[in-house]
């Protein structure tokens, strides 16, 4: 292989603090089973040098990156447009190449909704999401463009769920309320998805989701985006009451899916790169 077809099949993730990111076993297990010779690069970019990043990474051919925090908003006057719904979010995670462009999207509510199918079509249903930051405004996004039928924001802070309620509502025309959160939320009868979108739980394998739990009625799809642990104490409270539980680790996998899709047109096997995290991440 020469080098520019070596540097013309190369994606990358632009972060601060890239090292130990599981994402490269996943991704990387993808191309090797379904024999594509690309290679997917951690590089660690200060926000300084965010343009620079880019440029260089556009002149070397590069398909695209994934981009996380602080870069999912900074990055987007360095790019040559934005897709539908990172657009309507405001914040890019994945880059792709599309001719001589380099457009962002935005697969985290994207993965999630991915997820969230393999158990229930959202469109038409009731949804409830508590918080109201990056994951939840994608994820409400996304359910909001697959024809959710009423979005509920549980959020401690007012003005920022309201802000969401109205992105929802203005932009998207969808029926969107919220409810400020104060101690135990009761989930109303009818609900059809309960969603954390919180980071309660992450590297906390007993933290509490602040909700009435006997509020949770058989047959209800939860979700949680938190992924480490994979099974939070939401999940298992959840499943205890007859609750068909989706783990944060789904939300991970097939936000990897989407971006390999973008890059190489090749839909991966979900199996391989969840096998793949799972041992990154000594599961």
């Amino acid at each position: 292989m020469s080098p520019a077809k070596f540097l013309h099949e190369l994606v990358g993730s632009m972060s601060q603090g890239a090292a130990g990111n599981p994402t490269v076993a996943m991704i990387e297990a993808a191309f090797a089973h379904h024999g594509v010779h690309w290679r997917y690069v951690n590089m660690e970019v200060t926000p300084d040098d965010l343009g620079v990043a880019v440029r260089g990474a556009k002149a070397m051919g590069f398909r695209g990156f994934n981009c996380s925090l602080p870069h999912k908003v900074t990055v987007i006057p360095h790019l040559d447009g934005l897709g539908e719904s990172a657009a309507v979010i405001g914040a890019v995670n994945c880059v792709v190449r599309r001719g001589d462009q380099f457009i962002g999207e935005n697969t985290d509510g994207k993965g999630f909704l991915k997820s969230l199918e393999t158990e229930i079509d959202p469109k038409g249903k009731s949804v409830l999401l508590f918080g109201a930051g990056g994951a939840s405004r994608a994820i409400a996004v996304e359910l909001g463009l697959a024809g959710s039928r009423l979005i509920t924001i549980v959020n401690r802070s007012e003005k920022r769920g309201a802000e969401l309620v109205t992105l929802l509502r203005d932009k998207l025309k969808v029926d969107a309320e919220l409810v400020v959160w104060q101690g135990d939320y009761t989930v109303p009868t009818g609900t059809d998805i309960v969603i954390n979108g919180t980071s309660i739980g992450l590297y906390d394998a007993v933290a509490r989701l602040d909700l009435a739990l006997d509020s949770l009625k058989p047959g209800m799809v939860v979700a949680d985006v938190i992924f480490n642990p994979f099974r939070t104490r939401f999940l298992d409270d959840s499943a205890a009451r007859g609750c068909r539980a989706i783990d944060g680790l789904g939300m991970l996998v097939n936000q990897g899916i989407v971006g390999v899709e973008y890059w190489t047109g090749i839909t991966p096997n979900a199996d391989v790169m969840r096998k793949a995290l799972e041992a990154a991440m000594g599961l």
